[in-house]
């Protein structure tokens, strides 16, 4: 290959496009001035003055407030060598730079590219608080302990490199993150996301036209585009003086500006002929993969054996290699500049991707069995890589090695990796001793991918199972598969239902509770029951749980009392409940925290989920399952509704709708249509409610999904409510229940008591409002909750002619827990005010309407606010009118001026909304001049004065 003279002569050791100024040269034009911090191997790049600019300003918005980039380009366009510069410079300005690369090998391995980034904080990793510093020990495998939570990493990483970077910013690049392994993926893309206000950066190179488990969503990106054809041929001319020009016209034709293959394939060019320029139409990184097997064919088969090792192994730490092998073979591939050592770091790095797919194409198959043996051997510890590494290396049936594997993907199922658990069951179902447990592996894998969403080989996986062996059609796993695609697809839930059941009833498990297929089938046919809301189904699930020994498992037990009849059961499952509760913060079983928030439902202890619910959604956000983020933000959206967070509600809601059709869970959209339509009715887009109560009808009816169907009944009623057809608002609210009943397993029927009971009143059928309000004093549902105690007492004092029944309202709306369900308090105050009027009690129905004028208005509930505003003024009640009246705010605006007043910060406030601090600032910047004040000292005296009143009467 032809060299630029050797007094100018510039080497790059990423396969990037190099700027030398030829001898003769007098001043460099202004493309080719050195950019301070750039060592002079970098100093050089040719057309790459404009992107050089930009690293220097994002390093300095780092070093200020925190910054990210995605960088995206062509294989060879140029990446790595940016990236290089962008360390060289970050380490001229004093960063901390943590470099990790994605490998294409470990991208199963959990924690791969983790490990590569923080390697180098082992010593501060050790200084973080216990539960951080053991959370990242075990998953960077640095000691053994029990898998730890996703978020629990995720926040422990941020925690340590925030603390680093209170000495000195912090950067952290990642190249080739096409590769890296999924729960990295998180932790990187949870970092990203929270670098702001932090000297914290992040720089994250992948491949154009590839696909990485880090969610790219609102983070910038930036597209290295190819050389200019000036530029390119410039960076010939430096190159290849001597270059034909014949030969320079068809090397600038074939590389199209890409840096790389302008330096690389001049030698295949002027060599004997090869595949790779046979025809103009192959494609260009099989031209390069052609380039670099010419050069790695050259030598010795020592080195070759190495690199092969070291590909293999992927995290190119130096020490880890060096327990593997001998590193004396590596010299002639530091020569060749097929790879560099990193005397700092004690990292090994290629020059670029293609070397290593190279070295694996030119390998035998003994030569990589060996290889990966004997990563497998030097990873006794690392059940994940160990497995993964020993699957490699087996080509044929090898039961012990599919046992490790099946293992491993336990493992990563329980941190709710549940595309990684997939593969691993996968790969050893093919290495299985027996058809019959490559079926149950197949089965397996069908149910998880099946469950958590987001897997299209589903349908397939459950085929194979079922072509391995005719008996896998009958397992547990293979049942809660077809039952879970049935119900996805068009099937219907009843045939589910009894798929499902006849299989765990004719399963060889001996009832053993502690079978984890077994109760996985169970909790299935739990939610089976639900949807298909018949007697009939119910029956059949209490039967099976009546037949597991020594009985059901704590999670099940709970979920069976609390979910399918809430009133009859749920009030002596409390204190069970309650204990799930407490064991959130610690589970690090997603799948268990995703069921405790199902479990608190009906008992309306969603509240206390609610972190654990946002955890879900976060990770299901960054790649994780969407079955167990669907579920979470179920609970999110009915929480929300209830506590008045109607924007929140209703935007997760439009989100959700989007995951089941992009994770193929359709079966599960129809509860966020029934968010939407419940949010719409509330604020008086009736025909808006009507028509989505109607899409769930039309969608669960033949389905047979009954439960769907059912609780498409609320939005209406609520919607009829808004207008003022209480007929309406009556008739539907009693379709699920009657009035006078509260119906066995129809769950949702606690959902309407106040509104069939309104009704009932406004439409002249007193005694079914009194027989619904008996019903409820009958089955004590105050007892189940803060809100079916409001719901209960807000009953009363409507139908029961009492002085008692008002005074006990009056008291439980003064509990602090009955301020939390928003809505309902504020209709029980409204249509108790309208009771007190109508008896001339203006004083007290005044109190009432006020925080009920102030609740609708906070939620955006208009029609409700309009008659409270109607029974104010028949009250006699005038406000205090001010320049700037708070009725001008949004509901959100007021409710974050009612938080800053009451002293909060914006941080505490933000918390508390679930959204960021600069948010709530923002907000408060508008709130002020609309409320004629300049700071946050005088918000409580402007929203005092909005809702004083007259004297009273």
């Amino acid at each position: 290959m032809c060299r630029a003279p050797s007094a100018w002569r510039a080497v790059d050791d990423h396969g990037s496009q190099l700027r030398v100024r030829p001898a003769g040269a007098t001043e460099p034009t202004r493309s080719e001035r050195v950019v301070p911090g750039v060592t002079a191997s970098r100093e050089l790049l040719v057309g790459r003055d404009v992107e050089l600019a930009r690293i220097g300003r994002f390093l300095e918005s780092v070093r200020h407030d925190g910054n990210v980039r995605m960088v995206r380009g062509e294989p060879g366009v140029g990446k790595s060598a940016l990236l290089a510069a962008a360390a060289d410079m970050a380490e001229a300005a004093d960063f901390r730079v943590l470099r990790g690369s994605g490998s294409e090998f470990e991208a199963d391995v959990s924690y791969s590219l983790l490990n590569q980034l923080l390697l180098p904080l082992y010593g501060e990793t050790q200084r973080l608080p216990p539960a951080l510093r053991d959370a990242l020990t075990v998953a960077l495998g640095f000691g053994p302990g029990p898998a730890p939570a996703a978020l629990l990493v995720c926040n422990a990483a941020l925690s340590l490199l925030t603390t680093v970077a209170r000495k000195a910013p912090v950067l952290l690049i990642v190249d080739d993150v096409q590769w890296a392994d999924r729960a990295s993926a998180v932790v990187l893309g949870f970092i990203a996301r929270r670098v702001p206000r932090s000297p914290v950066g992040v720089i994250a190179a992948r491949r154009t036209g590839t696909e990485s488990f880090l969610d790219h969503r609102g983070l910038t990106g930036v597209t290295v585009e190819p050389l200019s054809t000036e530029a390119s041929a410039r960076l010939v001319d430096v190159r290849f003086p001597t270059m034909t020009a014949r030969a320079r016209q068809r090397l600038l034709d074939l590389a199209q500006g890409n840096p790389l293959a302008l330096v690389e394939l001049p030698a295949t060019l002027a060599g004997p002929p090869c595949p790779a320029n046979v025809s103009d139409v192959v494609p260009l990184s099989d031209r390069l993969q052609a380039s670099f097997a010419h050069r790695i064919a050259g030598l010795p088969d020592p080195t070759r054996l190495l690199l092969l090792l070291a590909t293999f192994e992927g995290s190119g730490d130096v020490r880890t290699l060096r327990g593997m092998t001998d590193l004396t073979a590596l010299a002639p591939a530091e020569r060749a500049q097929l790879v560099r050592v990193d005397d700092t770091t004690g990292r090994l790095t290629f020059r670029h991707p293609l070397i290593q797919s190279t070295i694996v194409a030119m390998s035998t198959h003994e030569e990589r069995r060996r290889a990966h043996l004997g990563i497998a051997e030097a990873l006794p510890g690392d059940l994940e890589r160990r497995s993964w590494h020993l699957a490699a290396a087996t080509a044929g049936p090898d039961e012990a090695v599919a046992a490790e594997l099946e293992r491993a993907s336990h493992r990563v199922l329980q941190r709710g990796d549940a595309l990684a658990a997939i593969a691993a069951l996968m790969r050893a179902a093919n290495l299985s001793g027996t058809r019959e447990d490559a079926a149950r592996r197949l089965a397996e894998a069908a149910y998880i991918g099946a469950e958590a969403g987001g897997s299209g080989d589903a349908t397939t996986l459950l085929a194979r199972s079922r072509e391995m062996s005719v008996d896998a059609a009958g397992t547990l796993h293979a049942a809660g598969a077809a039952a879970l695609l049935m119900i996805n697809g068009d099937g219907d839930v009843h045939t589910a239902h009894r798929l499902l059941a006849g299989a765990i009833e004719t399963g060889a498990h001996g009832w053993r509770a502690d079978d984890p297929a077994l109760d996985e089938a169970m909790h299935t046919l739990l939610l089976l029951s639900w949807y298909a809301g018949s007697p009939g189904h119910w029956v059949t699930f209490h039967r099976l749980l009546g037949m597991l020994r020594p009985g059901p498992g704590d999670l099940l037990s709970v979920m069976s009392r609390t979910f399918p009849d809430p009133v009859r059961t749920g009030a002596p499952a409390l204190p069970d409940l309650k204990a799930l509760i407490t064991t959130l913060p610690e589970e690090a079983d997603l799948t268990r925290v995703m069921r405790i928030g199902t479990a608190s439902i009906y008992l309306d202890r969603l509240g206390e989920n609610r972190e654990y619910s946002w955890r879900l959604v976060r990770q299901g956000r960054e790649g994780g399952a969407p079955r167990r983020q669907l579920s979470a933000m179920m609970h999110l959206c009915l929480d929300g509704f209830l506590t008045g967070r109607w924007d929140e509600s209703e935007a997760l809601a439009v989100e959700a709708q989007q995951v089941c059709g992009d994770s193929g869970l359709t079966f599960l959209r129809w509860y966020f249509l029934y968010t939407r339509a419940i949010v719409a009715a509330g604020r008086g887009r009736s025909d808006e409610a009507y028509e989505l109560a109607d899409e769930i009808t039309h969608w669960a009816l033949p389905r047979g999904v009954a439960g769907a169907a059912a609780i498409a009944h609320h939005p209406r009623a609520l919607a009829a409510a808004a207008t003022g057809d209480f007929e309406s608002a009556f008739r539907h609210a009693a379709a699920s229940s009657p009035a006078g009943v509260l119906a066995a397993n129809v769950p949702n029927c606690t959902w309407l008591m106040f509104d069939l009971v309104e009704a009932a009143l406004r439409t002249g059928r007193t005694a079914e409002a009194r027989a619904h309000a008996d019903a409820m004093r009958e089955a004590d549902v105050a007892a189940l909750s803060s809100r079916m105690r409001l719901l209960q007492h807000g009953v009363d004092a409507l139908v029961v002619d009492s002085d008692d029944a008002g005074t006990r309202l009056e008291q439980t709306l003064d509990d602090p827990a009955s301020g939390r369900w928003l809505f309902e308090a504020s209709r029980i105050r409204l249509a108790f005010a309208e009771k007190l009027r109508r008896r001339r009690n203006l004083s007290a129905a005044r109190t009432h309407l006020l925080a009920a004028r102030t609740g609708f208005a906070a939620m955006g509930a208009d029609p409700w606010l309009v008659r409270a505003t109607a029974e104010l003024r028949a009250t006699g009640y005038q406000p205090v009118v001010t320049e700037q009246p708070a009725a001008g705010l949004t509901g959100q605006e007021l409710e974050i001026a009612g938080l800053a007043a009451s002293g909060l910060t914006n941080k505490q406030i933000a918390e508390r909304l679930y959204i960021s601090h600069r948010t709530v600032g923002a907000h408060l910047y508008r709130i002020f001049p609309k409320l004629g004040v300049s700071a946050r000292a005088g918000l409580r005296d402007a929203l005092s004065a909005h809702s004083a009143e007259l004297p009273n009467d």
